[in-house]
């Protein structure tokens, strides 16, 4: 068996004979002598004519075929020491699963529903457009993660093993094709039943699930250590250490912490809008054509400018997805995107947000570690306040954004609501909208296409990551005054995404084995 480096058209990629044959042209064989090609690494690139560059495992005639194994080394944890995990988003899941190969057992806290009945939820909000505070898009199992793209592609490759984590979503149910591309994605549609089966693990394996128990307080003895939690219902839950794993919109632990006086800090975040164009378009400007293949997955883009001091960036890029209303309260009005596996919808969109610190609001001081939390509070009720005291989304035309002007029509959308003509420019902060503003001009330039009437802006793209830091000590990721509780995952304010809070999860547990 020969590992080589290959760049391969399209056509080359997908048709097996002209695959042979170009890998048996760059090993100057024959074509025939090649019995098998495993692609085990690829992306795409469309800068000088589109090509993947592929890594790819050759195997000649008589050699025989390796055969990946996915599973993992699971122990019975009945009896093992409980560990106590507060979330069952992708911290908490991965928290989990490592536990299990430590022979911890893990007890797993959370909030909302099992995904099939968080799905009717869901449902139920798209009909009656009321919000369960406790079961919508961001709470419930899965987290917000559910119900997203499913991108598993992060740039912290320091922070754990990458392909540990993507192996574990093949384990449950994921295409194992997740585990050669560069910008790997599952999809909403499939999530929910790979979701549905590590619970399964985690409970087959001797693990504990607690629905729709929301933690209210920790237990703590006299040494200041944390020995577990208090849920809604007054039920105690308790163990050898506690994985805080709540997730960035879990506004309700940081009041707690702060009415305690536990250690907490503000964290910058970011805020902006969902940018919504035809999917067509983003086709042809990546892709450099009017004819789009088959072949070719849509396509996406990843954006970033300054503008004075604020970056402006692309976040959460959803090609063929859809826009979701993502608030989890009454009074708020959040927009996020998503898309299913095949990302078969005519619209491409993308969170465009403009990075804010403390700086940017000296009005809030008054409300010290939760100064940014207020802020992005009384933007999400201006914002519904605009919609009609509703989950409408404010939106208009990019160009008419960008020049200051109502719209007099609104373009399609694929908004799972309905949208409202609004003038955003008027309803956002001033240095959000000016960041936007020139951040969507310089984004033209880079993209010529991409600044056009065609693509709309929606309101308000708030949650992009937490703008509260628990602290936890860098070498025993245990929180500085409470010994026993370690702060995980995007709520604690250490991860941005699936599959860097899986491996914050997982360094949770490590820490908490070796100490």
């Amino acid at each position: 068996m020969k590992t080589i480096q290959i760049d391969l058209t399209p056509e080359e990629y997908f048709t097996e004979e002209l695959l042979k044959k170009a890998v048996a042209k760059e090993l100057h064989t024959a074509s025939e002598s090649i019995a098998h090609v495993e692609v085990i690494k690829r992306s795409l690139d469309s800068r000088r004519g589109i090509r993947y560059h592929a890594t790819a495992e050759v195997y000649m005639a008589g050699e025989p075929i390796s055969e990946k194994d996915y599973s993992s080394p699971y122990q019975d944890c009945r009896n093992g020491d409980p560990v106590v995990i507060v979330g069952a988003g992708p911290a908490g899941l991965f928290a989990a699963l490592k536990a299990l190969e430590k022979g911890l057992k893990p007890i797993i806290i959370e909030r909302g529903k099992p995904v099939k009945e968080r799905k009717l939820d869901i449902a139920q909000l798209a009909r009656e457009k009321q919000v369960n505070p406790e079961s919508n898009w961001c709470f419930g199992e899965g987290g917000a993660g559910t119900f997203s793209d499913g991108k598993l592609y992060t740039r912290s490759n320091k922070r754990g093993n990458i392909d540990e984590v993507i192996s574990k979503f093949v384990e449950h149910g994921a295409d194992p094709k997740i585990m050669i591309d560069a910008h790997a994605h599952i999809g909403t549609d499939c999530l929910s039943g790979i979701i549905a089966n590590m619970r399964n693990t985690i409970t087959s394996h001797g693990g504990e699930y607690h629905f729709e128990s929301r933690v209210v307080d920790l237990v703590i003895d006299g040494d200041s250590r944390v020995r577990g939690v208090i849920d809604h219902l007054g039920n105690r839950y308790e163990g050898k250490a506690v994985i805080l794993a709540t997730g960035h919109s879990a506004r309700d632990i940081y009041e707690l912490f702060y009415q305690k006086g536990w250690q907490i800090e503000a964290k910058p975040f970011a805020m902006g809008v969902r940018v919504e164009h035809p999917q067509r378009l983003i086709n042809s400007i990546q892709y450099h054509t009017e004819h789009y293949s088959p072949l070719l997955p849509p396509a996406s883009y990843s954006l970033v400018t300054q503008v004075g001091r604020h970056g402006v960036f692309s976040f959460c890029m959803c090609p063929g997805g859809v826009i979701v209303p993502a608030a989890t309260a009454d009074g708020q009005q959040v927009v996020n995107g998503m898309s299913n596996s095949n990302r078969n919808s005519p619209y491409a969109n993308s969170g465009i947000a403009v990075t804010v610190g403390l700086e940017d609001v000296p009005q809030y001081s008054q409300y010290g570690e939760l100064a940014l939390l207020r802020f992005q509070q009384d933007v999400e009720r201006r914002v519904f306040e605009a919609a009609g005291n509703s989950i409408k989304a404010p939106s208009q035309r990019l160009t008419d954004f960008v020049k200051g002007k109502p719209s007099t029509r609104l373009n399609k959308s694929n908004y799972m609501g309905e949208c409202v003509s609004a003038n955003v420019y008027e309803i956002l902060p001033d240095f959000v909208v000016e960041g936007l503003q020139q951040g969507f001009m310089d984004f033209g330039r880079k993209m010529r296409g991409f600044y056009t009437a065609e693509a709309s802006v929606l309101a308000v793209e708030s949650r992009t990551s937490s703008p509260v830091r628990i602290p936890r000590d860098r070498e025993t990721l245990e929180h500085p005054q409470l010994k026993g509780l370690y702060p995980c995952g995007e709520g604690a304010g250490y991860a941005g995404g699936i599959v860097s809070s899986a491996m914050d999860g997982i360094n949770c547990i490590e820490k908490f084995c070796q100490r």
